[in-house]
């Protein structure tokens, strides 16, 4: 695990500002504190800062062929490297190290930017090409591993592992995208390509781009998608059995490493799957790492204590005060931009702990968008069986009404608040899908926005984020479509981004055996009805692994990693938050309106509403503007 920064003069006439290429390589020292170094040649330059977790002797970065044309930064982990190694062996390619590394840059001299489709892993890399005076950049999968570029207008293309690796060149503009504001406060976070700021671009998962000396634009390229192909039918027996073996091989494959490695255990389904399968594999103890709360409401520690029992763990628990919210600024700078997701505070709070122990932990991330595990896919498809039976010519016109009629209900349980039911049933899945997970409603970001931001915005709404990606779907079942949905936004987006960023401030690597590429592939092949079995997520998942795990494990409701928002922006946070809503930073943008602003805010203090979802974005945006004000 590393971070990686790169300057590539398009024009092919300047010679790379050494100083600069510097400062966006330390700007992410926290990624790779181990060792960092430069490469420059006319029009070029790379850096790369190391973690040193395989060959920790000679596996340094960046790494150039035997006849110095072809020079690579990588970060990331290759799993399959060792089996790559051999086959490039036999091709008549000579190694010097034992990295995984030196397998990526040989099997690009073998085949070329089609070099993606051989690995297996988590990666972004970039790969300077002399002889064909082209840089290619490729990002894995599914998007465990970030990368950000921007084509300046000067002609200068910039890289990195992070934003504020590519903001700290002074050519980049820091002027705000108003779409992506737009997406930011519908879903909570800017979903791929987008960042927030105008001319700054994250490469989508699955995306390589290879940008040739003279090129005027950058035009990334798809190189994978999650198929959702159905096999064909088969005895749940059958599948059950292959699940475990594909889990248990998974897992296998990602325990390479030549630094002390354990494993995240919440307590949950997929985290103690993970554990199960590490500690048949390993004939040593597993290290396993967990937090708790010392509110029993929001505590799953003693299932994750059960799961360590039974497996015979070394592990290491830490309790976290439930008011735990002094990482708020902390958060500014980890993220770059804003990201509204409150559950990063304890997703820090575990890496931290993690890192006293171990250089590389595993988790269980990715079960619930495979196995259809989150409550929303149950709600959503309960809304699609009355979407399948009333016809739209009816169901808008009458559901449209009642969800305009209904009393908002934010306080009950989400089966109880019909209003928010009333508004989906009257749109088509997509459109209903984005409605349940939005995190602040289109009714509501239409009061938030001032009347000059949303002639700004040109019309434009966040719905066509999903629409564009609902138009390339390779399914048209609609829990699938939505899984789908899901894969491109919600997984890289938040869930992916606030890992990556909480560990690698703790120079932590973070392996995701449940995303690898092709697990994913065989899981999105089966058939839907066996994800969601009735009413129950992920039901395949779980009945494989009822040998493995305890029924309480195993089918308990679900709780994530929740905080108590709405508590604390009445209690503690309430006057941060309040200056925070209503602080010049925030008003002088001319986005917001002022007046809803302060009307949310004085409508959850009082507790005659709960906005807390919405707040939390905007605290969490004032905090994003207050931090980039001040960053060099």
């Amino acid at each position: 695990m590393c971070g990686i920064v790169g300057i590539f003069d398009t024009l092919g006439n300047r010679e790379i500002d050494r100083a600069a290429l510097g400062r966006m390589n330390e700007s992410q020292h926290h990624r790779g504190p181990d060792e960092g170094e430069l490469y420059l040649e006319p029009s070029m330059g790379m850096g790369h800062r190391r973690l040193s977790v395989i060959d920790l002797a000679s596996g340094q970065q960046p790494i150039v062929n035997a006849e110095r044309d072809v020079v690579m930064v990588f970060n990331g982990e290759i799993y399959n490297y060792r089996e790559l190694r051999v086959e490039l062996e036999a091709l008549g390619f000579v190694f010097r190290t034992k990295s995984d590394s030196e397998s990526l840059l040989h099997a690009y001299q073998a085949w070329g930017p089609d070099c993606v489709h051989r690995l297996r892993g988590m990666f972004a890399f970039a790969i300077w090409d002399r002889k064909k005076q082209t840089m290619f950049l490729a990002r894995d999968h599914v998007g465990v591993k970030p990368m950000f570029y921007s084509l300046l207008p000067n002609g200068l293309f910039v890289f990195g592992s992070e934003l504020k690796s590519i903001m700290t060149h002074p050519e980049l503009s820091r002027k705000l995208n108003p779409r992506a504001v737009e997406d930011y406060f519908a879903f909570g976070y800017v979903p791929e390509p987008h960042t927030i700021f105008h001319n700054a671009y994250k490469l989508g998962p699955g995306h390589r781009i290879v940008i040739k000396a003279g090129a005027r634009e950058v035009t990334p390229e798809q190189y994978w998608d999650v198929p959702f192909k159905r096999a064909p039918q088969r005895p749940m027996q059958e599948i059950e059995q292959e699940l475990i073996e594909r889990v248990r091989e998974c897992v296998q494959s990602q325990t390479v490493a030549d630094v002390p490695l354990g494993a995240f255990l919440s307590g949950g389904v997929d985290s103690s799957a993970v554990v199960a399968m590490m500690a048949q594999n390993n004939p040593d103890p597993v290290t396993t790492l967990s937090i708790g709360f010392d509110d029993p409401e929001y505590d799953e520690s003693k299932f994750a204590s059960e799961v360590a029992t039974r497996y015979g763990t070394t592990h290491h628990a830490q309790i976290v005060d439930k008011d735990d919210y002094g990482l708020i600024d902390t958060l500014g700078h980890l993220y770059d931009e804003p990201f509204a997701d409150s559950s990063a505070i304890p997703t820090y709070r575990v890496c931290q702990l993690a890192r006293k122990h171990v250089t590389v932990s595993l988790s269980g991330d990715g079960g619930d968008e495979s196995f259809a595990g989150y409550r929303r896919y149950r709600y959503a498809m309960a809304e699609q069986r009355v979407r399948d039976k009333v016809p739209a010519s009816l169901r808008k016109p009458v559901f449209g009404t009642l969800g305009k009629l209904y009393p908002k209900a934010d306080w009950a349980p989400r089966m109880f608040r019909a209003k928010t039911t009333f508004e989906a049933l009257a749109r088509d899945t997509v459109e209903g899908y984005f409605h349940g997970v939005s995190i602040m409603p289109d009714r509501v970001r239409a009061q938030l926005f001032s009347d000059s931001f949303k002639r700004e915005l040109q019309g434009y709404s966040a719905i066509e984020v999903f629409l564009g990606h609902a138009a390339k779907s390779p399914t048209d079942d609609p829990l699938s479509l939505i899984q789908y949905l899901d894969f491109k936004t919600w997984l890289p987006g938040d869930i992916l981004t606030k890992v990556d960023r909480a560990a690698m401030a703790h120079s932590l690597e973070v392996r995701v055996p449940l995303l690898d590429h092709t697990f994913v592939e065989w899981a999105s092949s089966l058939p839907p009805d066996i994800k969601l079995g009735g009413g129950e997520g992920k039901y395949i998942f779980k009945k494989a692994l009822e040998p493995y795990l305890s029924h309480d494990v195993l089918y308990r409701a679900k709780k994530g990693f929740s905080i108590p928002l709405a508590a604390w922006l009445r209690g503690p946070l309430r006057e941060k938050l309040r200056a925070a809503a209503l602080s010049p930073l925030l008003l002088d943008t001319g986005m917001f309106n002022e007046k809803f602003l302060r009307e949310m805010v004085d409508q959850h203090i009082a507790g005659s509403k709960d906005y807390s979802a919405p707040l939390w974005s905007v605290l969490m945006f004032e905090t994003f503007l207050r931090v980039s004000a001040n960053r060099p």
